[in-house]
Formats: structure tokens, C-alpha cells, sequence
């Protein structure tokens, strides 16, 4: 686990586990960079394609960790908790996780998909 991102949940426990799992998927696709600011984790090639934050730093919530994914598409699923379209070539999903078993082969090809399309 990154010395930085575990800092970055240190005050969510479970936010850590979750973290060590987004970055096993992240770490699987290829190179990247990983930068930590106060207010989130962004893995980036070019462009950043995925985002891990603390929506308790924001709002009182029980949730540990969301994983914002960037895609150049919307993409329908249930699993979604928001998704949003800031730009005209991307479409920012929303995906609470509660557990590092929702890391799971799913959310694995939508990181490889932001992945491809950071260049």
C-alpha cells in the first residue's frame, strides 16, 4: 500500500482496505501516476481516469471510499451511485464501495476502459 494513500484514509479504516484494492486493479493495467491531494487520489496517464475520495471529508456519510471513474461514454449500471457529464468527451461515474470485494471484475473493466482512454 502506498504510504500516501493509506495517509490519505487514515481516518477511515475501511476506506484503507478499499484503497489497497482500487490500487491492485490500477497496478494490473499498466503505468500510471498516482498523486494524492487533500481532497483525493488520482491515478493518471496523460489524463486522469479514475479518482478514490472520502466522501466523509465532505458529507456525513457512512461510506468509505468512492471511486470516480472517467469514461468517453455514459455507462449504464446499477452500481452507480451518480454519473455526470462535466465535459463534452467525458462522462464521470460515481461508485460507492463499502468493501474491497466490490473491487471486482466489473469494476476491472471499467478502470481498464478509463485506463485506455487517458492515453
Amino acid at each position: 500500500m502506498d504510504a500516501d494513500v493509506a495517509a490519505f484514509f487514515r481516518e477511515e479504516p475501511r476506506g484503507v482496505a478499499v484503497a489497497s484494492a482500487v490500487l491492485a486493479a490500477v497496478d494490473r493495467l499498466g503505468p500510471h501516476d498516482v498523486r494524492v491531494s487533500r481532497s483525493q487520489v488520482a491515478f493518471r496517464r496523460r489524463r486522469g481516469f479514475a479518482y478514490l475520495w472520502r466522501p466523509g471529508q465532505y458529507v456525513d456519510s457512512e461510506v468509505p471510499a468512492v471511486l470516480s471513474v472517467a469514461l468517453p461514454r455514459e455507462l449504464a449500471s446499477p452500481r452507480w451511485k451518480q454519473v455526470v457529464h462535466p465535459s463534452p468527451r467525458v462522462w464521470m461515474h460515481h461508485l460507492e464501495l463499502h468493501a474491497p470485494e466490490e473491487v471486482d471484475l466489473e469494476v476491472g473493466s471499467w478502470l481498464e476502459e478509463a485506463y485506455a482512454a487517458a492515453g
